[in-house]
């Protein structure tokens, strides 16, 4: 598909470079001028993150409030194919799959049938991409009596059903137990609910007044949207709308191409993996990529990863998507918006029926976030000698999500989800910089809800959250370090946790940076009688991990302490588990990987590790050939550089 843009006349002879056109070609092509294109198109991006905004203050429920689990866009009319012109600044593994969504949505429903006042609602994986919780919510907006745009909302619901409260698990087996799908349906129509839609919903899932309040407050959004677009319609007109949508996708198109431009011509492989899925660790779950680059153009297969797994961590085709579009903005076109446009220079192959394009109805689609970080992961590693210097190090690959459900002392029901577990971690270096220590995986960008908002929803107690010393790759940046998190469960609690790629360290190290620590989870039954703990505060040291059950990790079969060279403990040996009032939960996540060399870090960088607790002064000596004197506990400021002994260690 060419890169160039599909309007204008065809007897034109234009610049290859947007940039370079005349401002009678520009018009010709987009029917106004430069400067009301950037204005129109920077009004689309207005609206979309003024819809957000107004959906954080407004929504109830906390995956939503607290985390950001939501994405807004804009997408054309029907007559251009649906363009996605505007995308807001929130969740990442929505975006790609949203232009799709509305066009299998409305398509399916059918276009003649939409009218003003209309909310279509669909959340079924294989239409729309993501997972059942995620409902997409689209509105038609209609000018002169026909549509001329959609706004929609997608956002993740608390319940939608299924064998598991909350819908996190790594254990359902088919699309029946996952919860329930919703083909494209009006939700309201004419501006009034359709009860039927809003019944069927309620009589299928649990937590329905929170649901409710979140329905009502995404058509809301939706209404402001529409009102927006309107306005931009009625002050500059339809046909200056529609060509500011092409030129937005048209920009992104080039932006892309040109980006791509960059990396060497030639065939690259890579692969990253998962560990298990829920119905056992005896199968190899590998994502792999083969990339073609020429010119500017790329095609990504990924016809060589394994069969869809047996139970639900597999990924669609529209998430997969997604995860490829993501790879090569985050690699070399990190500075344009992420319209549709941006996949023109972009082709993926890919069989029905692997671990990134499931089929239903077994193994099912749920945990797609998942898979398709597997496959970022494998197209960094495929990319990294093409990239050079401006490679960087892999994340800890896995929001390892916690989703905890039980009742409180008043016989309330009670659920917590995607907080509690290792759903926040490091990012690996690049040649500018260390990797961040504390945010969400590459292809995702949700918000940290605060501790008090946790503790607020449900009986937990955050206990730690803090870094773990040596577990970032070293390097002459280094990766950031990994994140323990303990969390005090006060009543009985049946706990589902998914942390699926703690095997091997994923913060892979590049440029000779090396690899960060992997991770662990554990569940102690009860804290208070660990020894050594103090009100429900467990001590840091291994001896403590004797006293845990181990949920997963490479660890001492005997003392449950990380151990490289240990055993595998597979998250899914028991379906549920159950605790009684006063466990705790420990996450360890994955180390960030390292960039460069760690021996040529300036010796006063790693003094400010050893100072911040980043990094031992054992590993200061034995990694980074840097000797630290003091003591960092008790005098971190009289720290110093044995400058003598360092010469030696990297002379």
């Amino acid at each position: 598909m060419s890169t160039q843009p599909r309007s204008g006349a065809a007897d034109d002879a234009r610049p290859a470079h947007l940039r370079d056109w005349s401002e009678a070609q520009f018009f010709d092509t987009y029917h106004c001028d430069r400067f009301t294109a950037m204005v129109l198109s920077n009004r689309l991006r207005y609206t979309v993150q003024h819809m957000s905004t107004g959906l954080m203050f407004s929504a109830f429920s906390p995956i939503i409030r607290d985390w950001y689990d939501f994405a807004v866009t804009i997408s054309g009319p029907p007559d251009m194919d649906y363009p996605m012109p505007a995308v807001s600044s929130s969740l990442l593994v929505f975006i790609g799959t949203m232009e799709d969504a509305v066009r299998n949505a409305v398509e399916e429903y059918g276009v003649e049938r939409l009218k003003p006042g209309d909310v279509l609602v669909c959340n079924d994986p294989y239409r729309v991409g993501t997972h059942v919780n995620d409902t997409c919510f689209i509105r038609p907006v209609f000018a002169a009596n026909r549509p001329v745009g959609f706004v929609t909302v997608r956002a993740h619901q608390l319940d939608m059903g299924g064998v598991v409260p909350g819908g996190f698990s790594a254990g359902k087996a088919n699309v029946y137990e996952n919860g329930l799908v919703l083909g494209p349906m009006l939700l309201f129509e004419h501006d009034q609910p359709v009860r039927a839609t809003f019944s069927l919903v309620y009589d299928n899932t649990r937590f329905a007044p929170v649901l409710h309040a979140d329905f009502m407050t995404m058509v809301e959004q939706l209404k402001l949207g529409e009102r927006l677009l309107l306005e931009s319609i009625e002050r500059y007109g339809e046909a200056a709308y529609r060509g500011t949508m092409a030129y937005c996708c048209d920009a992104a198109a080039e932006a892309m191409s040109e980006a791509l431009e960059r990396i060497p011509d030639g065939v690259y492989e890579g692969e990253d993996s998962l560990d298990a899925d829920g119905a056992g660790d005896d199968e190899a779950i590998v994502a792999r990529a083969r990339i073609v680059k020429r010119g500017g153009r790329v095609e990504v297969d990924v016809s060589g990863s394994s069969r869809q797994a047996r139970t639900c961590i597999n990924a669609g085709p529209l998430d997969t998507k997604t995860a490829v579009g993501a790879a090569f903005k985050l690699l070399v076109d990190r500075d344009t918006p992420f319209s549709s446009g941006a996949y023109r220079p972009i082709d993926i192959v890919m069989p029905p029926g692997t671990l990134l394009s499931a089929m239903p109805p077994d193994g099912a689609i749920m945990l797609y976030w998942e898979a398709t970080q597997t496959l970022l992961s494998a197209i960094l590693r495929a990319l990294e000698p093409a990239l050079g210097a401006d490679a960087f190090g892999g994340d800890f690959g896995s929001l390892s999500v916690h989703n905890a459900h039980g009742l409180g002392d008043d016989g309330q029901p009670w659920q917590n989800v995607a907080i509690c577990g290792g759903d926040h971690g490091p990012w690996g270096a690049d040649r500018h910089h260390d990797g961040d220590s504390y945010t969400v995986t590459y292809m995702v960008n949700a918000l940290d809800p605060a501790t008090e908002a946790m503790e607020q929803e449900s009986p937990v107690l955050l206990m730690r959250k803090e870094y773990v010393t040596d577990t970032a790759g070293a390097g002459f940046n280094r990766g950031g370090a990994g994140v323990l998190k303990d969390a005090y469960w006060a009543t009985s609690a049946e706990h589902y946790t998914t942390p699926l790629r703690v095997k091997k360290g994923t913060g892979v190290g590049v440029n000779g940076g090396h690899t960060g620590r992997a991770g662990a989870v554990w569940l102690f039954e009860n804290a208070t009688q660990v020894p050594g703990a103090t009100g429900g505060i467990v001590p840091l040291d291994d001896a403590v991990y004797a006293h845990a059950e181990p949920v997963a990790g490479v660890l001492d079969p005997d003392s449950h302490a990380l151990d490289p060279q240990g055993r595998y403990f597979w998250f899914a040996r028991q379906a549920v588990w159950r605790t009684g009032p006063g466990a705790l939960s420990r996450y360890i996540t994955n180390g960030g990987g390292g960039w460069g060399d760690p021996r040529t870090r300036a010796a006063e960088r790693v003094l400010a590790d050893v100072r911040d607790g980043y990094v031992s002064q054992a590993a200061a000596r034995e990694v980074y050939g840097v000797v630290v004197e003091g003591d960092p506990e008790r005098d971190p400021e009289g720290l110093r550089i044995d400058r003598e002994a360092t010469a030696a260690l990297r002379g």
